[in-house]
């Protein structure tokens, strides 16, 4: 077998696989619809939880599955549990 060359005719290239993206639904929607007023309950510390990674961050909205409008309402009141030491401001 010949050594590996990219110049030889026989060389192929792989199409790379393509990613299937899953669709996330927000955590915050009821029934499937945004509540409104937006608001994020500061003491529900099981919901906040999940939505901050073991380092004690906010996770990103990629990785949530959060709207613009979720998320910012969750990094409030994150930062509100934050303040009345309901979480930690690091990881454990």
């Amino acid at each position: 077998m010949p050594p590996f060359n990219r110049n030889n005719k026989n060389f192929r290239r792989r199409k790379p696989k393509t990613k299937i993206k899953t669709i996330r639904k927000d955590p915050l929607f009821v029934d499937g619809e945004r509540p409104r007023p937006m608001y994020v309950d500061y003491k529900d510390v099981e919901l906040l939880r999940k939505l901050i990674n073991r380092h004690g961050r906010i996770s990103s909205r990629r990785k949530t599955g959060c709207s613009a409008v979720s998320q910012h309402a969750v990094s409030l009141a994150v930062k509100r549990a934050r303040f009345m030491a309901l979480l930690p401001y690091v990881g454990e």
